[in-house]
């Protein structure tokens, strides 16, 4: 049996996927271009891939694919409608992240509410050694503390970032989906959610209802006091937008961990949301704590090894008949 590994450098050298026993025939690229996929995954019967794209047009010339591995949550780099079609199984990863996403989100809104970026700024320019005073509070200090926190997407991150929240006095409310016709018990309608947010963090799948969901329209029915927090998908937010509510002071403050496009080019509107001293971007690292890792790799292997044994068995059990 053959598997590849498409993208195995998105882990550090010392995070590594031990193979099945079953994979006689195993490949590891550290990166690989769309016009090195098809050959890279000739004849392979399991292909494994973070953010690799698997389109249809590929998988139709993949006739010994069998099962795919996502070392990642998100599937959607995964046409997983020919993959049914096909009967290809499809692994992802779920539930490794939690801590590390939750921990990232609440550092976010912290470093937001105590204005970290301008602090960090006075550091390097040693600030503190001009101020007349033994403090130097160059900007506005905010406590978490009795602040109503809004969650999109009731899933394990969303959890995890509620819990850790309410430690800290933060109150919690779940937001219905976008366009929802009802709202289900213990969730809040989309467009209120977002009215009495003074925290909006978002926690849902990219998917047609979703993309675009923080836009001009929405961004102004926030509090001009609030903050927005993205460690989903880059695709949720329409970033020129954002960057238009932020300039105009329609909310106060944004935490970013993705992108809508990764890695971003010189030129796209993260940058200039960089920029901003009220804007904090992290390269979406939130999920990629060690222990994170660590998890997100031995649960793959697990379902990979439980998969390659039914396979075994089935082709025994077709021998045998």
């Amino acid at each position: 049996m053959k598997a590849v590994f498409l993208d195995a450098a998105t882990f550090p050298d010392e995070q590594t996927l031990t193979p099945p026993p079953a994979v006689t025939a195993w490949q590891t690229y550290g990166r690989t271009e769309p016009d090195q996929r098809l050959s890279r995954l000739n004849k392979a019967d399991i292909a494994i891939v973070n953010k690799v794209e698997l389109d249809a047009p590929l998988l139709g010339q993949l006739p010994d694919l069998k099962c795919i591995g996502v070392t990642a949550t998100g599937t959607n780099n995964v046409d997983l409608d020919v993959c049914r079609e096909r009967g290809i199984a499809v692994f992802n990863a779920t539930g490794y992240a939690s801590d590390a996403v939750g921990e990232h989100c609440i550092m976010m809104m912290l470093a937001l509410a105590r204005n970290l970026k301008s602090y960090l700024q006075d550091e390097q320019e040693q600030g503190w050694s001009r101020s007349p005073f033994f403090c130097n509070r160059i900007a506005p200090i905010e406590t978490l503390t009795g602040k109503r926190l809004a969650i999109v997407g009731r899933g394990d991150l969303g959890e995890a970032v509620a819990n850790r929240g309410r430690t800290m006095g933060l109150s919690v409310i779940y937001s219905e989906r976008p366009g929802a016709n009802a709202v289900r018990p213990g969730y809040t309608a989309f467009e209120t959610a977002l009215s009495v947010a003074d925290i909006l963090s978002l926690h849902c799948p990219l998917t047609s209802e979703t993309t675009g969901m923080i836009n001009a329209r929405t961004l102004r029915l926030m509090q001009p006091t609030a903050m927005l927090i993205n460690s989903g998908r880059g695709g949720l937010v329409n970033e020129t937008d954002l960057l238009d509510a932020l300039n105009q002071g329609d909310i106060a403050a944004a935490g970013l961990d993705v992108a809508s496009t990764e890695p971003p080019p010189p030129d796209h509107p993260i940058w200039q949301l960089a920029a901003l001293p009220n804007v904090i971007v992290t390269p979406h690292v939130a999920w990629a704590s060690d222990g994170a890792m660590t998890r997100l790799l031995r649960q793959l292997e697990s379902k990979l090894n439980r998969w390659c044994l039914h396979e075994s068995d089935a082709c025994l059990g077709s021998l045998t008949h």
